[in-house]
């Protein structure tokens, strides 16, 4: 017997679905939502699509790899454009416009700080050697053993885990406008740029070096693609079926409780919450305390939006950056003293702009994000009271009005990211990646207490983002196939 039970549908678990059915396992995959997608599910009002999790397609080679894997292409299934620009940040007194090509982004740089494109260059040329290792090597080892992490590659550069990307960004740039550009695209992996090791500057190569992309359609599409593939590979997929027991005999893991049945299996694999996934062991079985989790560093938790207005937004791009305010003042907001944000930075994605099929006809659908603590508390008076702080500020960097145009707005926040997700805390990302949450010092792949039970997804390894996602359930993949063969 090879049955195998996939608790949740995010890219993490839907990946190690298609690549367990592809060895011939017997797959079931169990929502307790009533669509596949997890974080990275889908909106639909009034005309308007909204992705409600993910909106950065960044690192545009791992979605070609993961289908590559299954003789297809992501062309097979959406069509990908090259979001030109990027994106654009917007500070209090001028804008940033980050291009679709080194020689823009050299340029735009120069414009800020004169003879800067040269230290730049410098830097991205450092970050593509760094991606290079992270994504051909580091990222596709399991984190079982700190022994995975001692190559030539890495002793080479051993002092990049022990510098700060801050550090590594400030030795070589003076603008701070210049330095907040660089050290933004950290924030995918969760921690401050102070305590995030300067080799993960491979994040700026995925940015300025391969580039932003949008699949048309939205985000959503890799999730229908992913769900496409599933089915063709015989995987059985159920929504409205959470797990609400993971059984255990003499060691072993015997199946999934869900709906008050006993669905059977030889493996179990969850893509849930890690934290949340322990909590369906009885307690001896759990390999990871409360206190453990309560004293993990966590990516942020975010209040989103997601709105729909009745005329074109002007003077945006797709990808908005408002770094209008004090970034140390809301990092240390986040990490450090946790309270809801003084002055928050914020970001807001209209997709509509690049792709027509996001919005009716001449309207605009919006995505405002606020990073935040997680573990918050969260109230309507609170998100009502943010939405306007921003949409305020919105309307003065814009030079707009736009607050009249609003046909509705949708919100999400730390108690939805609990109901919905069961997501510890509220966080919206995982566990940040900072030196002592790396690899084999994440939460371990598979259990140490339970025979034939598995993880994946943020809170393991590698880590947050939706490339990392697909890489976990692969890993995890390769686990439980290696365990089956040995029996």
């Amino acid at each position: 017997m090879k049955k195998v039970i996939v608790i949740g549908s995010g890219f993490s678990s839907l990946s190690a679905a298609c690549y367990l059915a592809k060895e011939g396992f017997t797959v079931t995959v169990l929502e307790k939502n009533n669509m596949v997608g997890g974080r990275a599910r889908q909106l639909k009002k009034e005309g308007f699509t909204f992705d409600m999790g993910p909106s950065w397609y960044w690192m545009p080679d791992i979605f070609e790899k993961f289908f590559n894997d299954f003789d297809k292409k992501t062309s097979d299934f959406y069509e990908l454009d090259k979001l030109s620009p990027a994106y654009s940040i917007f500070f209090k007194d001028e804008k940033i416009t980050i291009g679709d090509h080194m020689d823009k982004i050299c340029e735009e740089f120069e414009r800020i700080e004169p003879g800067s494109s040269p230290a730049l260059k410098s830097f991205i040329a450092k970050a593509q050697e760094n991606y290079d290792i992270a994504i051909n090597k580091i990222v596709l080892k399991p984190g079982l053993s700190p022994l995975e992490l001692v190559t030539k590659d890495t002793i080479l550069r051993v002092d990049q885990f022990f510098k700060t990307i801050s550090q590594e960004v400030r030795k070589r740039f003076d603008n701070p406008k210049l330095i907040s550009t660089l050290e933004f695209p950290v924030l995918f992996l969760g921690a401050k740029p102070q305590n995030t090791p300067s080799f993960y500057s491979f994040m700026n190569f995925a940015d300025f070096g391969l580039g932003t992309w949008h699949p048309k359609g939205g985000m959503y599409k890799i999730i229908e693609a992913m769900q496409s593939l599933a089915l063709s590979l015989g995987v059985t997929l159920k929504v409205n079926t959470p797990a609400e027991k993971i059984e255990v005999h003499k060691g072993k893991v015997t199946g999934v409780v869900t709906n008050g049945k006993l669905l059977e299996a030889d493996y179990v694999i969850s893509g849930a919450d890690y934290h949340h996934s322990e909590t369906l062991l009885d307690p001896k079985y759990r390999q990871y305390t409360e206190d453990y989790w309560h004293k993990k560093t966590y990516a942020p938790s975010s209040l989103l939006f997601y709105v729909g207005f009745d005329k074109k937004i002007k003077n945006v791009n797709h990808h908005n950056l408002f770094f209008d305010t004090d970034f140390e003042v809301h990092a240390q907001e986040i990490y450090d003293k946790p309270k809801w944000p003084t002055d928050p930075l914020f970001y807001a994605n209209f997709p509509s702009v690049t792709d027509s099929s996001m919005a009716p006809e001449g309207k605009e659908a919006g995505f405002f994000l606020i990073p935040i603590a997680p573990g918050l508390e969260d109230t309507a008076a609170l998100r009502n009271q943010y939405f306007d702080l921003i949409i305020n500020r919105f309307e003065q960097l814009t030079q707009q009005n736009v607050s009249k145009n609003i046909i509705f707005k949708e919100s999400f926040c730390v108690n939805d990211f609990v109901e919905t997700y069961n997501s510890f805390k509220g966080n919206a990302y995982g566990m940040a990646n900072t030196l002592t949450q790396t690899a084999f010092l994440r939460p371990s792949l598979k259990s140490n207490k339970v025979e034939n039970l598995f993880f994946t997804g943020q809170l393991t390894v590698p880590g947050p983002g939706v490339p990392p996602a697909l890489i976990s359930g692969k890993l995890v993949s390769d686990l439980t196939i290696k365990k089956h063969r040995k029996k």
